[in-house]
């Protein structure tokens, strides 16, 4: 509405932060409407948010985790990593005060994985002048090893192995899968893209172990998950791929007709099955130990009923339905 009305949103900023100068203010605008090109809304708001961090000193020990909504788990493998070597893991979610907020500028090294938090986490680090590395979670071990390998280069931590097993952790991880095979079978799985943003990625890491995966919810095919398409496309052919904002899902029957492991909230909505992982944006999960914790929540999911009514929330609910 302020773009509609023409308002001088920069002269309406400065006002308010003359008159309190002890308040920081950040230019956060949710204005989808005015998209044409460039970055989107979610990745300017991501920006906005870490622009009031001020240049200071890098301390060496210090990693600064930028863009999540969420806290990675504490086993995750790069938490373990810094954990080994002594150091200090910072991340927006966890600050409880606005110097724990202030002191993420005093990473040595900024790094993010969730895709709309690259373009602020560059240009934060090109500002404050550090090393940034983008790690996107990932459900393939070769590329969770490199990038293990990357971040402890550029900390200066020596060679991976010298810290943790790549084997062990590989071994682990299929220990694990198979666990969750043994006890869930040939049921049928759904996932969807809100619950990683990696779902070919985490189709094609059940199908090699066995799992019965039928369909992917997800709008778009990311250029990150290109080779995990065409291995799909010629592997597992009769796998659905069903867009989520086609207008045909507000009125389709959400059922089905066998039980049914969902990976995530909208694969649990559309196919109205009780039995789901109910996560979003990876929630927290990364590298060999979010594959574990993905296979462990299988699990839970697999034996534990819960009401999508009742935990899912529906955008624009209140809302009539001209349909």
């Amino acid at each position: 509405l302020h773009h509609f009305l023409g308002c001088d949103l920069e002269r309406v900023y400065q006002e308010l932060e003359e008159r309190f100068p002890k308040i920081t203010f950040i230019r956060c605008y949710m204005d989808p409407i005015m998209q044409k090109h460039g970055p989107t809304p979610d990745q300017k708001l991501r920006k906005a948010i870490y622009e009031p961090l001020p240049k200071r000193k890098a301390d060496e020990k210090a990693v600064s985790f930028l863009g999540s909504d969420f806290v990675l788990e504490k086993n995750a493998d790069l938490k373990r990593i810094v954990r080994a070597h002594q150091g200090i893991f910072r991340e927006l979610p966890g600050c409880k005060s606005w110097e724990d907020y202030l002191a993420l500028s005093e990473g040595k090294l900024f790094i993010s994985s969730y895709p709309p938090s690259k373009y602020g986490a560059e240009v934060l680090s090109e500002r404050l002048k550090r090393p940034y590395l983008y790690l996107p979670g990932s459900f393939d071990y070769e590329e969770i090893t490199a990038q293990l390998e990357n971040f402890c280069q550029a900390m200066g931590y020596g060679k991976l192995e010298e810290t943790i097993s790549v084997e062990e952790e590989i071994a682990a991880c299929e220990k694990a899968l198979e666990k969750a095979h043994e006890v869930i079978g040939d049921t049928a799985v759904a996932i969807d893209y809100l619950y990683h943003p990696r779902p070919l990625g985490l189709a094609k890491l059940l199908l090699t172990h066995g799992f019965r995966v039928i369909r992917i919810y997800l709008d778009s095919i990311s250029p990150e998950e290109k080779a995990e398409f065409e291995w799909l496309k010629e592997h597992a052919p009769d796998l659905q791929l069903i867009a989520t904002i086609q207008v045909k899902m507000r009125v389709l029957p959400r059922t089905s007709d066998e039980k049914t492991l969902a990976i995530g909230q909208k694969a649990a909505w559309f196919t109205g099955s009780p039995y789901f992982v109910n996560m979003v944006q990876g929630g927290g999960l990364w590298g060999f130990d979010g594959i574990r914790r993905t296979a462990q929540l299988m699990l839970e999911a697999f034996n534990e009923e819960k009401a999508p009514e009742d935990l899912i929330v529906r955008k624009g609910w209140g809302c009539e339905s001209c349909i």
